[in-house]
């Protein structure tokens, strides 16, 4: 987070948005939509990417909205042994919550491996990439499950919710400000913007790549999700620790 901080507003916008661009919704959905057979389904590539653009703007723009008394409050709140007691119990919480998935991640792949199908991963997705590409599937469906998408992953927007948090205690005007959020959201989906014009203009060159890449992401997405969680807690009680006055245990 000093690392953060230490950039340009701007500068760590950008890297915040293309942490977020790598998500379930805005990359490994447009990927499961990417490498599936047959041309590309462009248009609806787009529609669904336009989508969840703006779902995120529009949570934005809420959050910017009411987010500036929270702020204060919330500083405030963590400035007392209550608020630091608060977070200590939430980065346990969190690293409690990493681990958990972490081993349950173990022991998923274990029945995988095992030949057991209901340990395999990814139904959703899959589910989600038939309905997109079928025939009769409307602009409406599409933008559905778009929502659908951003939805599901609110709990998860940490980049997103540091990056709104920087935005709105920053001082600067009202209309920087939404520009700033508007650019970060067009930032976030550069990457499955990238892709789809590689997968149209040099189609067998990327074919391949990117349904090793696809499996990759769908393969190590709970395993990543586990590590930051544990990470991120980690640092939240180090930090409460710290500032109540208490000594973790060394390992050794």
């Amino acid at each position: 987070m000093d690392l953060l901080t230490d950039l340009p507003l701007p500068a760590a916008l950008a890297i915040l948005a293309l942490v977020d661009g790598l998500s379930v919704g805005t990359l490994l959905i447009p990927l499961f939509l990417l490498v599936a057979p047959g041309r590309p389904r462009v248009p609806r590539i787009l529609l669904y990417l336009g989508t969840i653009t703006f779902f995120y703007l529009g949570v934005g723009v809420l959050f910017m909205l009411g987010i500036l008394s929270v702020i204060d409050l919330g500083r405030n709140f963590l400035a007392s042994a209550a608020g630091q007691v608060s977070l200590l119990v939430v980065g346990a919480g969190l690293l409690a919550l990493g681990i958990w998935m972490g081993v349950a991640d173990s022991r998923r792949k274990r029945r995988a491996a095992a030949g057991d199908p209901g340990a395999q991963d990814g139904g959703r997705l899959l589910r989600w990439r038939e309905r997109l590409l079928a025939p009769g599937t409307s602009g409406a469906a599409v933008m559905g499950v778009a929502l659908a998408a951003g939805i599901a992953e609110i709990a998860g927007m940490l980049p997103y919710l540091i990056g709104m948090t920087m935005l709105a205690d920053a001082p600067i005007g009202a209309a920087e400000r939404f520009a700033l959020l508007a650019g970060y959201c067009a930032v976030m989906i550069l990457p499955a913007l990238a892709l789809l014009a590689a997968r149209v203009l040099a189609a067998r060159a990327v074919e391949r790549p990117l349904q090793r890449f696809t499996a990759w992401m769908q393969r190590t997405g709970a395993e990543n999700t586990s590590w930051i969680l544990g990470i991120v807690g980690f640092l939240l009680v180090r930090s409460a620790a710290t500032q109540l006055g208490l000594e973790l245990p060394v390992i050794g």
